[in-house]
């Protein structure tokens, strides 16, 4: 398998290739989506609170986000097959480590090993299906990768309920053991090694430091600001021993921002100088003069922070404010699955009358009536199959845009940038999700401040007792609510217990549709930047 220019047809081998990639890249998708309606449980289970539970979520794809450059720059050099099948290695090592936590902490870390094992599967796949697909088979090539990333996607809270309830939460990473192995061994025949032509010296070492701190810090503060303090601290920081505390002048969160800026402003100055010495540089400015590798890039970042944002804040409410169990949240969200699998299959015929682009932007517009109709929908005693029939039209959406993005954002890529190219628009979308779920949290834990507090006035609790529970419910998600439901009038409220869970259910409800409201702002300037990426599709492929 060479990464040439000709427009033969793939091989059955190639093909196979093709179906023995997307299956690695669907397992690390779905890992990222999966944990999302366990996390109700896993939370009860290993005593999280809210940051700990979006830093399980978070820490995934920050590192991946952190490391894609890296690694895509490595599997250019190093070979696309290497780092694929050493990717599995790692991931399933990983997701042992998460099966058998039973700590936070040992949780968080494992997340972090399935984290580097996925930023090496990632680039690896999409770069090697850019390299060895083309011409008309090229598109058919891409909406398999796009397809397989939204089903994935959507399939993970069907697969996370269905494994919690039947099982318990440590099969939604037990199920990765055999599922990777099955992938590595299979790749191994099926699977041919490609690489980039290696044009300039050196390794990009400095640029690849600057990435992921610009990229860490700049997740860590939006995940951080509600408890730490957005500008005054509200409480200590407290990492490996080492105390910010909260008596400092001012938080470790616009600190951790400023950070961010310097560091993601150093990295493009830093990948300019490489260019002009004509030493190797993790990413190739030059890149962004194709403006539909621009605006497509902006597109997916805003599209994957709302739709992550989505992935993130559904499962807490079905769960604490309806009180489904997993299983039956994860019917719910499959509503997504359904969409999304059924407009994958017809977004080649779409893109045929309307293009790429076109397709791109019919997505988005149903994702956003989707998610309204969900937020502008959602009460405390909202039947789940009315929660789950918008899910259906966003899922359609999710489907028709994921399978057509990804091609026309690498349209004008050259086959020997795709390693880069590929790991850059992955690379964006993990900082839109892990952003997506930052910004979802904060914005549910700074909703909630507000709601919960407004809610509980109406039972006529002492303050003293409403704001222990207001706190309490923050901290934990929700998941005080399905606690005191559980209880019933045995618990410390006794007979006035399920006027408190109506309240809370109640104030959760609020809080989850202002966090909507957000994710669907985020979709709305997808739509933008789609509307602009169509424009772009119809000029001249060369870089301006």
């Amino acid at each position: 398998m060479t990464a040439d220019s000709t427009d033969a047809p793939p091989t059955r081998r190639e093909w196979l290739g093709l179906a023995v990639l997307s299956v690695g890249l669907g397992m690390i998708v779905l890992d990222g989506t999966i944990v999302g309606v366990a996390l109700p449980t896993i939370i009860e289970d290993l005593h999280l609170d809210l940051t700990d539970a979006q830093w399980v979520n978070s820490l995934y794809a920050v590192l991946l986000a952190a490391l894609l450059l890296s690694t895509g720059n490595l599997a250019d050099r190093w070979g696309r097959k290497k780092l694929f099948l050493a990717g599995l290695t790692v991931f399933v090592g990983g997701s042992l480590l998460a099966a058998i936590s039973t700590t936070s902490g040992t949780l968080i870390g494992a997340r972090a090993v399935q984290a580097v094992g996925a930023a090496l599967i990632m680039p690896s796949t999409l770069s090697t299906v850019n390299a060895v697909f083309r011409g008309k088979y090229r598109a058919a090539a891409f909406g398999v990768w796009g397809a397989v990333i939204s089903g994935a996607a959507a399939v993970g809270p069907l697969a996370g309920g269905a494994l919690t309830q039947w099982a318990s939460w440590h099969w939604i990473f037990l199920v990765n053991i055999p599922m990777g192995i099955i992938v590595f061994i299979a790749a191994l025949f099926t699977v041919g090694e490609t690489r980039a032509a290696k044009k300039l010296p050196g390794v990009d070492v400095d640029g690849a430091l600057l990435s992921a701190v610009g990229f860490g810090a700049l997740v860590f503060a939006v995940i951080e600001g509600p408890d730490l303090g957005w500008w005054t601290p509200k409480q200590d920081l407290k990492i490996f021993g080492w105390v910010w505390p909260e008596s400092a002048p001012v938080s470790a969160v616009p600190v951790a921002l400023l950070i961010a800026v310097i560091a993601l402003t150093l990295f493009v100055v830093w990948e300019r100088h490489r260019e002009k010495v004509r030493r190797a540089a993790l990413l190739d400015l030059e890149l962004f003069g194709f403006r539909t590798f621009s605006w497509g890039n902006l597109t997916a970042a805003m599209v994957a922070v709302g739709e992550f944002a989505i992935i993130f804040i559904l499962p807490l409410y079905l769960v604490n404010a309806l009180g489904l169990d997993a299983m039956g949240a994860g019917l719910v969200l499959a509503a997504m699955a359904v969409g999304a699998f059924f407009s994958g299959a017809s977004a080649r015929h779409l893109a045929a009358r309307f293009g790429a682009p076109g397709t791109v932007l019919i997505g988005l517009g149903l994702e956003v009536v989707g998610v309204l109709a969900v937020a502008l929908t959602i009460q405390a005693t909202t039947p789940a199959w009315l929660v789950a029939l918008p899910l259906i039209v966003y899922g359609l959406g999710l489907g028709l845009a994921s399978a057509q993005l990804t091609g026309t954002v690498l349209r004008d890529v050259p086959v020997d940038l795709s390693g880069q190219g590929s790991a850059t628009q992955s690379t964006v979308r993990q900082v839109g999700s892990a952003l997506g779920t930052a910004f979802a949290g904060a914005a549910l834990s700074v909703s909630l401040a507000i709601t919960l507090p407004a809610a509980l006035e109406k039972t006529g609790l002492d303050d003293a007792t409403a704001d222990q529970l207001a706190a309490s419910t923050r901290q934990s998600a929700g998941t005080t609510i399905g606690q005191l439901r559980a209880e019933g009038s045995s618990s410390a409220l006794g007979d006035r217990t399920q006027e408190a869970v109506d309240a809370l259910a109640g104030g959760f409800t609020d809080g989850t549709r202002w966090a909507l409201l957000i994710a669907t702002a985020f979709l709305a300037l997808g739509f933008v930047g789609a509307v602009q990426l169509r424009r772009a599709a119809r000029t001249p492929a060369a870089a301006e």
